[in-house]
Protein backbone atom coordinates (compact mmCIF):
# COMPACT_ATOMS: atom_id res chain seq x y z
CA UNK A 1 0.00 0.00 0.00
CA UNK A 2 1.63 3.26 -1.12
CA UNK A 3 -0.25 5.33 1.49
CA UNK A 4 -1.29 3.12 4.44
CA UNK A 5 -4.05 4.10 6.85
CA UNK A 6 -1.61 3.83 9.79
CA UNK A 7 2.18 3.74 10.14
CA UNK A 8 3.47 3.31 13.72
CA UNK A 9 6.97 4.72 14.17
CA UNK A 10 9.37 3.38 16.80
CA UNK A 11 12.57 5.42 17.10
CA UNK A 12 16.09 4.07 17.36
CA UNK A 13 16.26 5.57 20.86
CA UNK A 14 13.16 3.61 21.92
CA UNK A 15 14.57 0.38 20.50
CA UNK A 16 17.82 0.95 22.37
CA UNK A 17 15.88 1.66 25.57
CA UNK A 18 14.02 -1.64 25.19
CA UNK A 19 17.34 -3.46 24.80
CA UNK A 20 18.64 -1.74 27.95
CA UNK A 21 15.58 -2.99 29.84
CA UNK A 22 16.09 -6.51 28.51
CA UNK A 23 19.74 -6.42 29.48
CA UNK A 24 18.86 -5.19 32.98
CA UNK A 25 16.63 -8.17 33.66
CA UNK A 26 13.97 -5.83 35.13
CA UNK A 27 11.47 -6.55 32.37
CA UNK A 28 8.07 -6.44 34.11
CA UNK A 29 6.36 -3.58 35.94
CA UNK A 30 8.88 -1.29 37.62
CA UNK A 31 10.55 2.09 37.79
CA UNK A 32 10.26 2.80 34.05
CA UNK A 33 6.50 2.40 34.36
CA UNK A 34 6.42 4.85 37.27
CA UNK A 35 8.40 7.38 35.22
CA UNK A 36 6.04 6.99 32.26
CA UNK A 37 3.01 7.41 34.52
CA UNK A 38 4.44 10.59 36.02
CA UNK A 39 5.26 12.08 32.61
CA UNK A 40 1.83 11.21 31.25
CA UNK A 41 0.06 12.79 34.23
CA UNK A 42 2.13 15.94 33.70
CA UNK A 43 1.19 15.97 30.01
CA UNK A 44 -2.53 15.60 30.67
CA UNK A 45 -2.53 17.84 33.74
CA UNK A 46 -3.85 15.38 36.31
CA UNK A 47 -2.56 14.41 39.73
CA UNK A 48 -2.38 10.72 38.85
CA UNK A 49 -1.80 8.36 35.93
CA UNK A 50 -1.96 4.56 36.23
CA UNK A 51 -0.49 2.47 33.41
CA UNK A 52 -2.21 -0.73 32.29
CA UNK A 53 -1.77 -3.54 29.77
CA UNK A 54 -4.26 -2.24 27.16
CA UNK A 55 -6.84 0.42 26.46
CA UNK A 56 -9.61 -2.02 27.35
CA UNK A 57 -8.06 -2.91 30.71
CA UNK A 58 -7.66 0.81 31.39
CA UNK A 59 -11.38 1.33 30.80
CA UNK A 60 -12.34 -1.66 32.94
CA UNK A 61 -9.97 -0.85 35.81
CA UNK A 62 -11.00 2.81 35.76
CA UNK A 63 -14.67 1.91 36.16
CA UNK A 64 -14.10 -0.65 38.92
CA UNK A 65 -11.76 1.74 40.74
CA UNK A 66 -14.48 4.40 40.65
CA UNK A 67 -16.98 1.98 42.21
CA UNK A 68 -18.99 1.16 39.09
CA UNK A 69 -20.59 -2.25 39.52
CA UNK A 70 -23.69 -4.40 39.42
CA UNK A 71 -26.19 -1.72 40.44
CA UNK A 72 -24.97 0.84 37.91
CA UNK A 73 -26.13 1.91 34.45
CA UNK A 74 -23.71 3.90 32.30
CA UNK A 75 -24.60 5.96 29.23
CA UNK A 76 -22.04 5.71 26.46
CA UNK A 77 -21.75 6.03 22.71
CA UNK A 78 -23.12 3.39 20.36
CA UNK A 79 -20.69 4.61 17.68
CA UNK A 80 -17.31 3.46 18.96
CA UNK A 81 -15.12 0.39 19.24
CA UNK A 82 -16.94 -2.28 21.23
CA UNK A 83 -14.55 -2.02 24.21
CA UNK A 84 -16.31 1.19 25.27
CA UNK A 85 -19.36 -0.86 26.18
CA UNK A 86 -17.62 -4.14 26.97
CA UNK A 87 -15.64 -2.50 29.79
CA UNK A 88 -18.91 -1.42 31.41
CA UNK A 89 -20.12 -5.01 31.16
CA UNK A 90 -16.81 -6.30 32.58
CA UNK A 91 -17.32 -4.05 35.61
CA UNK A 92 -20.71 -5.70 36.16
CA UNK A 93 -22.72 -2.64 35.12
CA UNK A 94 -25.08 -2.13 32.20
CA UNK A 95 -24.31 0.11 29.20
CA UNK A 96 -27.13 2.10 27.62
CA UNK A 97 -26.78 4.06 24.42
CA UNK A 98 -27.76 7.60 23.49
CA UNK A 99 -27.45 8.78 19.89
CA UNK A 100 -24.52 10.78 18.48
CA UNK A 101 -24.13 14.23 16.96
CA UNK A 102 -24.22 14.05 13.13
CA UNK A 103 -21.38 16.56 12.73
CA UNK A 104 -18.92 15.62 15.47
CA UNK A 105 -19.83 11.88 15.62
CA UNK A 106 -19.60 12.12 19.43
CA UNK A 107 -22.20 11.30 22.06
CA UNK A 108 -25.02 13.84 21.77
CA UNK A 109 -25.70 15.74 25.04
CA UNK A 110 -29.38 16.29 24.19
CA UNK A 111 -29.95 12.60 23.47
CA UNK A 112 -28.07 11.74 26.65
CA UNK A 113 -30.22 14.11 28.68
CA UNK A 114 -33.37 12.48 27.30
CA UNK A 115 -32.08 9.09 28.38
CA UNK A 116 -31.08 10.30 31.86
CA UNK A 117 -34.47 11.94 32.40
CA UNK A 118 -36.28 8.76 31.34
CA UNK A 119 -34.26 6.30 33.45
CA UNK A 120 -33.70 6.88 37.16
CA UNK A 121 -31.16 4.04 37.42
CA UNK A 122 -28.46 5.79 35.35
CA UNK A 123 -25.45 6.53 37.54
CA UNK A 124 -22.70 7.58 35.10
CA UNK A 125 -21.92 8.98 31.66
CA UNK A 126 -18.93 7.99 29.54
CA UNK A 127 -18.52 10.00 26.32
CA UNK A 128 -16.00 8.80 23.73
CA UNK A 129 -13.68 11.36 22.14
CA UNK A 130 -14.10 9.69 18.78
CA UNK A 131 -11.42 9.96 16.09
CA UNK A 132 -9.50 12.40 18.34
CA UNK A 133 -12.20 15.08 18.65
CA UNK A 134 -13.27 15.88 22.22
CA UNK A 135 -16.92 15.38 23.11
CA UNK A 136 -18.94 18.39 24.27
CA UNK A 137 -17.67 18.11 27.83
CA UNK A 138 -19.20 21.30 29.25
CA UNK A 139 -22.67 19.94 28.53
CA UNK A 140 -21.81 16.57 30.06
CA UNK A 141 -20.28 18.16 33.14
CA UNK A 142 -23.44 20.21 33.64
CA UNK A 143 -25.60 17.11 33.17
CA UNK A 144 -23.48 15.07 35.59
CA UNK A 145 -23.67 17.82 38.23
CA UNK A 146 -27.43 18.26 37.80
CA UNK A 147 -28.23 14.57 38.22
CA UNK A 148 -25.34 13.65 40.55
CA UNK A 149 -23.73 11.31 38.02
CA UNK A 150 -20.15 10.19 37.65
CA UNK A 151 -18.45 11.36 34.45
CA UNK A 152 -15.77 9.34 32.68
CA UNK A 153 -13.86 9.93 29.44
CA UNK A 154 -13.03 7.26 26.90
CA UNK A 155 -10.01 9.07 25.48
CA UNK A 156 -8.56 6.02 23.72
CA UNK A 157 -8.24 7.92 20.43
CA UNK A 158 -7.63 11.45 21.69
CA UNK A 159 -4.06 11.82 22.99
CA UNK A 160 -3.19 15.51 22.70
CA UNK A 161 -6.72 16.77 22.05
CA UNK A 162 -8.13 19.73 23.98
CA UNK A 163 -11.55 21.02 24.95
CA UNK A 164 -11.68 24.76 25.61
CA UNK A 165 -7.94 24.70 26.26
CA UNK A 166 -8.05 21.77 28.69
CA UNK A 167 -6.39 18.51 27.76
CA UNK A 168 -8.68 15.51 27.44
CA UNK A 169 -8.12 13.08 30.28
CA UNK A 170 -8.59 15.85 32.84
CA UNK A 171 -12.24 16.70 32.14
CA UNK A 172 -14.15 14.20 34.29
CA UNK A 173 -13.81 11.99 37.34
CA UNK A 174 -11.36 9.77 35.45
CA UNK A 175 -10.30 8.94 31.91
CA UNK A 176 -8.67 6.12 30.00
CA UNK A 177 -6.31 6.05 27.02
CA UNK A 178 -5.15 3.33 24.65
CA UNK A 179 -1.65 2.78 23.28
CA UNK A 180 -2.59 0.32 20.55
CA UNK A 181 -0.24 0.56 17.52
CA UNK A 182 -2.67 2.59 15.38
CA UNK A 183 -3.19 5.25 18.06
CA UNK A 184 -1.48 8.67 18.12
CA UNK A 185 1.18 7.12 20.35
CA UNK A 186 1.85 3.48 21.13
CA UNK A 187 3.51 1.06 23.51
CA UNK A 188 2.61 -1.93 21.31
CA UNK A 189 -0.33 -2.65 23.58
CA UNK A 190 -1.05 -0.67 26.72
CA UNK A 191 -3.33 1.84 28.37
CA UNK A 192 -3.44 4.63 30.94
CA UNK A 193 -5.94 5.84 33.53
CA UNK A 194 -5.80 9.53 34.49
CA UNK A 195 -7.57 11.19 37.41
CA UNK A 196 -7.31 13.88 40.09
CA UNK A 197 -9.13 11.63 42.55
CA UNK A 198 -6.72 10.11 45.07
CA UNK A 199 -9.08 7.25 45.95
CA UNK A 200 -9.73 6.28 42.34
CA UNK A 201 -5.99 6.28 41.62
CA UNK A 202 -5.14 4.19 44.67
CA UNK A 203 -7.93 1.74 43.95
CA UNK A 204 -6.92 1.50 40.26
CA UNK A 205 -3.40 0.49 41.27
CA UNK A 206 -4.93 -2.32 43.31
CA UNK A 207 -7.41 -3.37 40.61
CA UNK A 208 -4.61 -3.87 38.06
CA UNK A 209 -2.44 -5.80 40.55
CA UNK A 210 -4.69 -8.52 41.99
CA UNK A 211 -6.15 -6.24 44.68
CA UNK A 212 -2.73 -6.09 46.31
CA UNK A 213 -2.00 -3.97 49.38
CA UNK A 214 1.31 -5.57 50.39
CA UNK A 215 3.84 -8.12 49.21
CA UNK A 216 1.35 -11.00 49.57
CA UNK A 217 -1.69 -9.18 50.93
CA UNK A 218 -4.76 -8.85 48.72
CA UNK A 219 -7.75 -6.79 49.81
CA UNK A 220 -10.04 -7.96 46.99
CA UNK A 221 -10.02 -10.05 43.82
CA UNK A 222 -8.29 -7.95 41.18
CA UNK A 223 -6.56 -8.60 37.87
CA UNK A 224 -3.13 -8.71 36.28
CA UNK A 225 -3.45 -5.61 34.09
CA UNK A 226 0.08 -4.30 34.67
CA UNK A 227 2.26 -2.59 32.06
CA UNK A 228 5.84 -3.75 31.52
CA UNK A 229 9.04 -1.72 31.66
CA UNK A 230 9.59 -2.57 27.99
CA UNK A 231 6.30 -0.94 27.05
CA UNK A 232 6.94 2.02 29.33
CA UNK A 233 10.25 3.04 27.78
CA UNK A 234 8.63 2.98 24.34
CA UNK A 235 5.77 5.04 25.73
CA UNK A 236 8.06 7.63 27.29
CA UNK A 237 9.82 8.15 23.98
CA UNK A 238 6.50 8.35 22.14
CA UNK A 239 5.14 10.87 24.65
CA UNK A 240 8.10 13.16 24.01
CA UNK A 241 7.35 13.08 20.31
CA UNK A 242 3.56 13.32 20.62
CA UNK A 243 3.23 17.15 20.32
CA UNK A 244 5.09 17.16 17.01
CA UNK A 245 3.11 14.22 15.72
CA UNK A 246 -0.20 15.85 16.64
CA UNK A 247 0.82 19.04 14.88
CA UNK A 248 1.68 17.03 11.76
CA UNK A 249 -1.68 15.27 11.90
CA UNK A 250 -3.45 18.63 12.10
CA UNK A 251 -1.45 20.00 9.19
CA UNK A 252 -2.24 16.93 7.11
CA UNK A 253 -5.91 17.24 8.04
CA UNK A 254 -5.95 20.89 7.01
CA UNK A 255 -4.38 20.04 3.65
CA UNK A 256 -6.86 17.23 3.06
CA UNK A 257 -9.81 19.46 3.91
CA UNK A 258 -8.50 22.14 1.56
CA UNK A 259 -8.48 19.63 -1.28
CA UNK A 260 -11.68 17.74 -0.45
CA UNK A 261 -14.20 20.26 0.88
CA UNK A 262 -15.25 21.19 -2.66
CA UNK A 263 -15.81 17.60 -3.78
CA UNK A 264 -19.47 16.78 -4.33
CA UNK A 265 -20.59 13.88 -2.16
CA UNK A 266 -17.85 14.30 0.45
CA UNK A 267 -18.38 15.97 3.85
CA UNK A 268 -15.07 16.79 5.55
CA UNK A 269 -14.60 16.70 9.36
CA UNK A 270 -16.14 19.36 11.59
CA UNK A 271 -13.93 20.96 14.24
CA UNK A 272 -15.86 23.23 16.66
CA UNK A 273 -14.00 26.39 17.66
CA UNK A 274 -13.78 25.35 21.33
CA UNK A 275 -11.97 22.10 20.51
CA UNK A 276 -8.53 21.04 19.31
CA UNK A 277 -8.76 17.88 17.21
CA UNK A 278 -5.96 15.32 17.59
CA UNK A 279 -6.92 13.61 14.30
CA UNK A 280 -6.40 10.01 15.27
CA UNK A 281 -8.55 9.54 12.18
CA UNK A 282 -9.51 11.91 9.37
CA UNK A 283 -13.08 10.79 8.76
CA UNK A 284 -15.33 11.95 5.94
CA UNK A 285 -18.98 11.22 5.32
CA UNK A 286 -20.22 10.07 1.94
CA UNK A 287 -23.46 8.54 0.70
CA UNK A 288 -21.48 6.58 -1.92
CA UNK A 289 -18.85 4.84 0.18
CA UNK A 290 -18.57 1.91 -2.20
CA UNK A 291 -17.40 4.15 -5.03
CA UNK A 292 -14.96 6.06 -2.82
CA UNK A 293 -13.47 2.81 -1.56
CA UNK A 294 -13.03 1.57 -5.12
CA UNK A 295 -11.31 4.81 -6.11
CA UNK A 296 -8.95 4.62 -3.13
CA UNK A 297 -8.11 0.98 -3.87
CA UNK A 298 -7.37 1.86 -7.49
CA UNK A 299 -5.04 4.61 -6.25
CA UNK A 300 -3.29 2.24 -3.79
CA UNK A 301 -4.47 4.36 -0.85
CA UNK A 302 -5.37 2.78 2.49
CA UNK A 303 -8.60 3.57 4.29
CA UNK A 304 -10.68 2.41 7.22
CA UNK A 305 -14.36 2.19 8.12
CA UNK A 306 -14.73 2.98 11.84
CA UNK A 307 -17.36 1.69 12.57
CA UNK A 308 -19.72 -0.07 10.14
CA UNK A 309 -21.95 -1.57 12.84
CA UNK A 310 -23.05 0.19 16.01
CA UNK A 311 -22.26 -1.52 19.31
CA UNK A 312 -25.88 -2.37 20.22
CA UNK A 313 -26.34 -3.93 16.74
CA UNK A 314 -23.43 -6.32 17.29
CA UNK A 315 -24.35 -9.99 17.92
CA UNK A 316 -22.91 -9.64 21.44
CA UNK A 317 -25.59 -7.04 22.22
CA UNK A 318 -29.33 -6.97 21.68
CA UNK A 319 -29.95 -3.88 19.53
CA UNK A 320 -33.02 -1.94 20.51
CA UNK A 321 -32.21 1.74 21.09
CA UNK A 322 -33.35 4.48 18.74
CA UNK A 323 -30.02 5.71 17.39
CA UNK A 324 -30.75 6.74 13.77
CA UNK A 325 -27.76 9.07 13.45
CA UNK A 326 -25.26 6.47 14.64
CA UNK A 327 -26.70 3.84 12.32
CA UNK A 328 -26.60 6.20 9.33
CA UNK A 329 -22.99 7.16 10.07
CA UNK A 330 -22.08 3.48 10.18
CA UNK A 331 -23.11 3.32 6.53
CA UNK A 332 -21.42 6.57 5.45
CA UNK A 333 -18.13 7.20 7.29
CA UNK A 334 -14.73 6.57 5.76
CA UNK A 335 -11.32 7.37 7.28
CA UNK A 336 -8.35 8.51 5.18
CA UNK A 337 -4.62 8.46 6.05
CA UNK A 338 -3.60 11.45 8.19
CA UNK A 339 -0.72 10.09 10.28
CA UNK A 340 2.64 11.90 10.57
CA UNK A 341 4.28 9.78 7.85
CA UNK A 342 1.80 11.15 5.27
CA UNK A 343 3.74 13.62 3.12
CA UNK A 344 2.52 16.44 0.85
CA UNK A 345 2.81 14.19 -2.19
CA UNK A 346 0.67 11.61 -0.36
CA UNK A 347 -1.98 14.25 0.30
CA UNK A 348 -2.15 14.83 -3.45
CA UNK A 349 -2.43 11.08 -4.06
CA UNK A 350 -5.20 10.68 -1.49
CA UNK A 351 -7.21 13.67 -2.67
CA UNK A 352 -6.84 12.73 -6.34
CA UNK A 353 -8.15 9.23 -5.59
CA UNK A 354 -11.17 10.67 -3.76
CA UNK A 355 -11.87 13.27 -6.42
CA UNK A 356 -12.18 10.62 -9.11
CA UNK A 357 -15.52 9.67 -7.59
CA UNK A 358 -16.96 13.18 -7.40
CA UNK A 359 -17.31 16.41 -9.25
CA UNK A 360 -15.80 19.56 -7.74
CA UNK A 361 -18.40 22.20 -7.03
Amino acid sequence: MSVPIAAPEISTAAKEAVMDVLDSGMIADGEHVRQFESAFADCVGTDHAVATSSGTTALHAMLEAAGIGADDVVVTSPFSFISSANAIKHAGAEPVFADVDPETFNLDPASTRDLVEQHEDITAIMPVHLYGLPAEMDAFRELAAEFDLQLFEDAAQAHGARFDGEMVGALGDAASFSFYPTKNMTTGEGGMITTDDDEIAERARQVINHGRTGAYEHEFVGYNYRMTNMQAVIGSDQLDRLPGWIEQRRENAERLTGRLESVDGIVTPTVPTDRTHAFHQYTVVTDDRKTVKSSLEAGDVGYGVYYPTTIPDQPAYDGGPEIPVARRLGEEVLSLPVHPQVEKTDIATISSAVRTMGVET
